[in-house]
């Protein structure tokens, strides 16, 4: 029996966090290789210190010229807004060590004779849904990534120039019979210039939690439940305060740890690898069942092994209790959803040169766009569940 009355957390960080910079460059280089073959196979890992960026990794694909892939380095840090002597776009020193991909790994993957395309690795991925916002996310999740996208949005701008990239937040919520009722705490914790004391910079970021969570739901919070940069100031950030490293952000990146996680990272992988591709089915799959109303929630289990194209196994949980509800539906997913690696990239059109943009505030939650961008966000399977 799960608990009716609780308190649950989820945080988010920004697009200048030390390990969201990586993600950024990582799933840049994704989409240069993707942007000139759309079959390339791309598994790059960044890391970031203090004025150093080293990208590693394997690809199989059209020719890059390393300068080019550096100056779109420089241009990723330029738009997140590093322009500090710790770490600038301009001055830092950046290394590439991109090597082919391993022929072991490519015959698993590669189709041949009678053979589909397998999976890139083996392992587990989910995909969850539920009503609880408009979008069919968690809610703490969702407004933890909307009060970080808000600010940055604002400080790219000019708007709220006091504040600098890195920058990180943390919803916690009531819920009540299952459902959010109000929060009861907001953590924000914000790279600032010299010129702004903690209180100066709690009425600079307080606008931003205001416009991201409605009214309701923050009409008990109490102001000392408003934490902002508890530790008195944040003036060192970003990969100058510490390094940050590709895919550390893995429940950031999903469900803001309401729903498990099989543990593969998503950025700085292409389409091929099941790590990325197969969690985006399994939310597109969740997100329609729930959209459909037969369910509150939703989640999604796929299992893959390397080499193979079929998933080892589809598990469904709609939280109510009816089993042979979940049964049906895991029958209409197999009667309607390609799963294999080769039918997932072609059912979402994954292709493509989509994902630069799904490195921060999460790759779930977010409007799909007309160049095929997000998707996985898209409700448009719902009759297959209601007919």
């Amino acid at each position: 029996m799960s608990k009716k009355s609780y308190l649950f957390t989820s945080e988010s960080v920004s697009e200048g966090h030390p390990d969201k910079v990586c993600d950024r460059i990582s799933d840049m280089v994704v989409d240069t290789y993707l942007g000139k073959e759309p079959f390339s196979r791309v598994a790059c890992e960044t890391l970031t210190t203090t004025n150093k960026v080293v990208l590693a990794g394997e690809t199989r694909g059209p020719e890059i010229n390393k300068d080019d892939l550096i100056n779109k380095v420089r241009n990723c840090i330029k738009d997140i807004g590093y322009e500090q002597k710790g770490f600038h776009w301009k001055n830092c020193n950046i290394d590439v060590h991109l090597h082919s991909q391993s022929s072991d790994i490519a015959m698993g993957v590669d189709s041949k004779g009678n053979k589909d395309e397998g999976a890139g690795d083996q392992g587990i991925m989910f995909g969850y849904a539920c009503n609880e916002t408009e979008v069919l996310m968690p809610a703490p999740i969702y407004y933890s990534h909307k009060i970080l996208e808000l600010m940055a949005h604002d400080r790219k701008n000019g708007k709220a120039n006091k504040l600098e990239p890195d920058s990180k937040s943390q919803v916690t919520m009531q819920y009540e019979n299952g459902v959010p009722t109000k929060v009861t705490s907001v953590v924000i914790s914000t790279q600032h210039s010299a010129e702004v004391n903690q209180a100066q910079v709690k009425e600079i970021v307080r606008p931003y939690l205001e416009k991201s969570i409605p009214k309701n739901l923050l009409a008990d919070l109490r102001d000392e439940e408003f934490y902002v940069n508890p530790t008195g100031q944040f003036i060192i950030g970003g990969p100058d305060g510490d390094s940050g490293l590709t895919g550390r952000k893995i429940i950031v990146d999903t469900y803001g740890g309401a729903a498990p996680h099989g543990g593969g990272a998503f950025s700085g992988k292409d389409p091929s690898k099941v790590d990325r591709s197969a969690a985006y089915a399994a939310r597109y799959v969740a997100k329609n069942v729930v959209a459909s109303k037969i369910a509150n929630k939703c989640l999604i289990q796929l299992a893959y092994a390397i080499g193979v194209s079929k998933p080892l196994s589809i598990y469904v949980d709609l939280f109510d209790g009816d089993e042979e509800k979940s049964k049906h539906v895991e029958n209409l997913i197999k009667e309607n959803f390609d799963l294999s690696p080769r039918g997932i990239r072609e059912m979402l059109s994954l292709n493509k040169p989509i994902y630069e943009r799904t490195a921060a505030y999460g790759h779930f939650g977010r409007k799909s766009g007309s160049d095929g961008s997000f998707s996985w966000e898209k409700t448009d399977k719902t009759a297959v569940f209601t007919k």
